[in-house]
C-alpha cells in the first residue's frame, strides 16, 4: 500500500488453509476491537479518509460517506457473526476532487490514525471479499512517520485473483519492490469469496503472517536487515480500504483499459453496485505486561 504497494507480489508456498480460527492465548489481552454493530462508523476508533488523498495510480478518490462506507446489521450477512462493516466502491463518472484530479469511482478508506495504534501484538480481520478483476481491498498496519522510515504491514492484499492474497514488509532499502513478500494460494474449494481470519502476529524478533490460524509465511528480524533497517519496533496504526485499479493490479493483470488495471466487466459490476469487501470485525491482542501506545 501507499507507494510500497506498487510492487507485484513473488509467488511462495502453498499452504494447506483449514478451518481452524485464529485463537486466544491465555497470556494475551485484547487491546482494540471493532465488531461493528454500530450503524454508523465510531470516530473514537477510525478516520474516513477524503478525496485529497491519492497513491499508486489508483481509479478512485476516497469518500468519507455513508455510500462507500455503511454497515450492514446483524443477521443480514450470511456467515457473519454480527455487524458487518461495508466498504463499497461506486460509479461516480467525473467526480472531481479537491485537487481537480478526475475520478470515475468513489470508494471507503478508514485508518486508526490518531485513535489507536501499538507497538508488537496479534492483529487479525475476519474479512470477505468479491471474485472481480482489477479490485484492490487491503488490511494492513502502518508507522506514524515518514513511509517507508516508519514501517509498513500488509496483512492482507488482494488484487482480483480469488485464489490468493498477497502479504509483504515495507521500510528503507526494502520498500516499492519489496523482496519480502508471499503469496497465499487458497485450496480448491475455498477462495477470498468466503469469510477467513487475517493475520500477523508481531514482535521484535520475527512477523508471521496467518490466514484461519495457520501460518503462511514467516519474516525474521535477520531476515529484515540483510535489506535494511528493521522498522517494526515503532507504532503502527490499522488501515482498511478498497482500492478500484491502479499499479499493482496493473503488474498482475496487464490491463490499461478502459482504467488501468480495471477491465471493463468489473467496471460495469462497480456501476450495478454488485462489489463491497465486508469486515465481520477487526481485533488487536497483545501479551500481558505490553501496554499498548495509548497507555
Amino acid at each position: 500500500m501507499l507507494a510500497a504497494a506498487m510492487s507485484a507480489m513473488a509467488a511462495g508456498c502453498v499452504f494447506t488453509p483449514g478451518p481452524v480460527s485464529a485463537q486466544v492465548d491465555e497470556t494475551e489481552r485484547l487491546v482494540f476491537a471493532d465488531e461493528f454493530d454500530l450503524p454508523t462508523l465510531d470516530r473514537t476508533k477510525w478516520n474516513a479518509i477524503g478525496p485529497d488523498f491519492w497513491v499508486n495510480e489508483e481509479e478512485q478518490a476516497y469518500i468519507d460517506s455513508p455510500e462507500t462506507i455503511r454497515f450492514a446489521p446483524a443477521g443480514s450477512v450470511d456467515g457473519a457473526t454480527d455487524g458487518v462493516l461495508v466498504l463499497q466502491p461506486r460509479f461516480r463518472e467525473g467526480f472531481e476532487t479537491p485537487t481537480g484530479r478526475k475520478a470515475d469511482f468513489v470508494s471507503g478508506r478508514i485508518t486508526s490514525e490518531d485513535r489507536f495504534d501499538f507497538t508488537h501484538g496479534r492483529a487479525v480481520a475476519r474479512i470477505r471479499m468479491p471474485d472481480a478483476v482489477g479490485v484492490w481491498p487491503a488490511f494492513w498496519l502502518l508507522g506514524n512517520g515518514t513511509w517507508p522510515e516508519t514501517g509498513e504491514i500488509d496483512i492482507m492484499e488482494y488484487v482480483g485473483e480469488a485464489d490468493w492474497t498477497g502479504v509483504a514488509l515495507h521500510g528503507p532499502g526494502y520498500s516499492g519492490e519489496t523482496p519480502l513478500v508471499n503469496k497465499y494460494f487458497f485450496d480448491p474449494g475455498t477462495d477470498v469469496t468466503d469469510w477467513h481470519e487475517y493475520e500477523v502476529d508481531w514482535n521484535a524478533e520475527r512477523i508471521l503472517f496467518k490466514i484461519d490460524g495457520r501460518l503462511t509465511y514467516r519474516v525474521t528480524r535477520p531476515m529484515v536487515e540483510n535489506y535494511g533497517e528493521w522498522q517494526f519496533d515503532t507504532p503502527k496504526h490499522i488501515i482498511l480500504n478498497f482500492a478500484v485499479g491502479g499499479v499493482y493490479p496493473f503488474k498482475t493483470n496487464g490491463i490499461s483499459e478502459p482504467y488501468k488495471g480495471l477491465p471493463a466487466h468489473t467496471a460495469e459490476r462497480i456501476q450495478n453496485d454488485e462489489i463491497a469487501m465486508e469486515i465481520d470485525w477487526v481485533r488487536i491482542y497483545q501479551r500481558n505486561g505490553i501496554k499498548m501506545q495509548s497507555d
